[in-house]
């Protein structure tokens, strides 16, 4: 390892520090919906979701819940041991080993940086749709371009002025995108006749049935090689928890604002629990109202599944409502993740494991600048390519696929993380045995799972891009521990072994 002359104050960047107290418990779980972004996430998915359990769409969810929620119940008990904008980074790190650490931090910068690429088009087209019925200017790459780097460069801009300006925007955005989403949602169920009946077969692990992927599904279905999608039982279920992943996935942006949250040892992981709880509801209400409501033509083909199930329900100018919703929600969501992406490089900057500028806040805005400056320039030009450069596109799209991969890994390590730190408080009462051991052990297991039955599934494209982009990772890492960054020296028995109150 190179010596540390002249690298002096190497071990942490301490004197740079984001703008403290300035969200509460509501703004954080405003925050935790808006990661997760349900009318997005419904509108990218669920033909997914259909094509890989069929009715069963409901019951995937359900149960994905579940395990998500014993993460969320993890990166709650890991919030109280040490407050870091790097969140998962920092934990895994402490209970695991750096390298698993840096590797689960990049994940997650991957990931959403990824994301920002293939979201940015759904909110551009989307805009264009509330003003035009033409599909030939909806569809015109120019222009698709041009208002989604608007889109992008405006969210940015919120987002380096300050946490708080961001804060309000989020709660417009998402109490409008939630209040639009349940009034269709009711509305379905009035609606007569119903294509399918309500059934708890929706539920049973006994009634799933694939469908094949047709060939106009882009995107996540597209990514899987066709000859392993029509499964049953168990293997559908696992195939089918990678776009439960991707729907759930988002709401750990409270963890990577814990620095910026007031009392963030509590409230940050709190907003994440109320905030899934949110989602949870809204995910199970929405997917039952589609499946009542829509063909199974319908839900294994349709190319704009929120507008058929708005059309359905109310035909014309006011079914043009819901598609305001998915706006809100890509807009938020994008935002949402910029932010875990530009919090996490400042805790690794701040570290001194990727450039030291990345660590650096703006003395006016408390944010930081320069990852905000040089994530935006990245997503841009890559964004801009992937519209001009069919390599590019077909990268980006393979990369909805790959995003399932990055969530599963770095969710997997944060769950087996908090049963490490606490290890010895685990036999303390039932509750910690439970809430600290069995729910986060068995949520992990889980996400190992479907990651060595989905991984085979997977186009070789889509392999490499959600593998490829990850091992990437290898690179800085092996500069900065080679430099003598003090992140990868062996955690401490303090670090490792965390105190419960």
């Amino acid at each position: 390892m190179a010596s540390r002359q002249g690298n002096q104050g190497k071990q942490s960047n301490t004197e740079q520090k984001l703008a403290s107290n300035v969200l509460g418990l509501f703004e954080s779980t405003i925050m935790g919906i808006a990661g997760s972004a349900p009318a997005y996430s419904i509108a990218a998915t669920t033909v997914t979701l259909a094509v890989t359990v069929g009715l069963f769409g409901p019951g995937e969810l359900f149960y994905s819940g579940i395990a998500m929620f014993g993460v969320v119940v993890a990166f709650h008990y890991m919030g109280k041991v040490r407050q870091n904008a790097g969140a998962t980074y920092i934990w895994v790190r402490n209970a695991l080993h750096p390298i698993l650490g840096y590797l689960a931090g990049w994940s997650l910068v991957t990931a959403s940086i990824i994301f920002g690429l293939v979201s940015t088009v759904p909110a551009s087209t989307s805009l264009l749709s509330l003003f035009t019925n033409n599909d030939k200017i909806i569809s015109n790459v120019h222009w698709t371009t041009l208002i989604g780097a608007a889109i992008f460069i405006f969210m940015v801009a919120i987002i380096a002025y300050g946490i708080k300006f961001t804060a309000k925007a989020q709660v417009i955005m998402t109490v409008a995108e939630l209040g639009l989403l349940w009034i269709f949602d009711v509305l379905a169920l009035l609606h007569h006749p119903h294509a399918h009946k309500f059934s708890w077969n929706w539920f049973s692990f006994s009634q799933i049935k694939s469908y094949s992927i047709p060939d106009n599904v882009v995107g996540t279905a597209s990514s899987f090689d066709p000859k392993y999608v029509v499964a049953t039982g168990l293997s559908a279920i696992l195939i089918g928890a990678v776009s439960g992943a991707f729907f759930y996935w988002g709401w750990d942006v409270t963890a990577n604002l814990n620095e910026e949250t007031k009392e963030g040892d509590t409230n940050a992981g709190k907003g994440g629990i109320f905030g899934i709880f949110f989602v949870f509801f809204t995910f199970l209400f929405t997917l039952i109202a589609i499946n009542m409501v829509l063909s199974d033509a319908t839900l294994s083909s349709s190319g704009s599944i929120l507008s058929d199930f708005a059309a359905v329900i109310v035909p014309g100018w006011f079914g043009k409502f819901i598609v305001v919703s998915v706006l809100l929600s890509t807009v938020a969501t994008i935002e949402t993740q910029m932010i875990q992406v530009t919090r996490t490089l400042f805790s690794m900057g701040r570290d001194y494991s990727m450039p030291s500028s990345f660590g650096n806040v703006h003395k006016k805005f408390q944010t930081p600048w320069n990852a905000t400056i040089f994530t935006t320039v990245f997503v841009l030009l890559f964004f801009i390519g992937s519209q001009f450069i069919k390599s590019v596109n077909d990268i980006a799209q393979a990369g909805v696929a790959a995003i399932g991969i990055q969530i599963c890994f770095y969710y997997a390590l944060a769950s087996i993380s908090v049963i490490v730190l606490y290890c010895r408080h685990l036999t303390r009462n039932i509750q910690t045995f439970f809430m600290v051991g069995v729910w986060p052990a068995l949520s992990g297991l889980f996400l190992i799972a479907v990651l060595i039955k989905v991984i085979p599934t997977l186009s070789h494209l889509a392999l490499w891009v959600g593998v490829g982009t990850v091992a990437i990772g290898v690179i800085p890492m092996s500069i900065y521990w080679w430099q003598g960054a003090d992140y990868f020296k062996r955690p401490t028995s303090e670090e490792r072994h965390a105190q419960l109150p």
